[in-house]
């Protein structure tokens, strides 16, 4: 079901300083996105097979504001990719994992992204995304 790890998602409080480390380090972000319903704007790395996502709050009430308050700018979530997310989230819901999502939702970069709660994921934050078809 896991294909690769897709992304490691870091919260910022600002996405332009955030990409400033990447930059010197001779690596440019290749895409900008507001993701509306997430109440948030992201900048993808790539870095070998996998991306950063830094993600900055566009409002005080996103889940991302919420994590900046609590614990401050950091690792936020690691991303999977999987071939059928309905079939992933399924195999987790029947074996008692806590699910954020039990449906899909469009996420950024044309995906779509379901989130497991740290507490089945060993204290990690876990996305859950696949490649949308058209």
């Amino acid at each position: 079901m896991l294909e690769k790890i897709d992304h490691i998602g870091i919260a910022v409080k600002n996405l332009e300083e955030a990409t400033a480390f990447y930059k010197t380090m001779g690596i440019e972000p290749y895409h900008f996105e507001e993701v509306i319903s997430q109440r948030v704007k992201v900048a993808f790395i790539k870095i070998g097979e996998s991306n950063i996502e830094l993600l900055e709050p566009t409002s005080d009430d996103s889940p991302i504001a919420k994590f900046l308050e609590k614990k401050g700018e950091g690792i936020h979530h690691i991303a999977y990719r999987v071939d059928d997310i309905q079939n992933a989230l399924d195999a987790l819901k029947a074996d008692g994992a806590k699910l954020i999502n039990e449906e899909p939702m469009d996420g950024a970069h044309g995906m779509k992204v379901a989130f497991v709660h740290p507490k089945s994921v060993n204290g990690v934050l876990t996305e859950l995304s696949q490649l949308q078809t058209k």
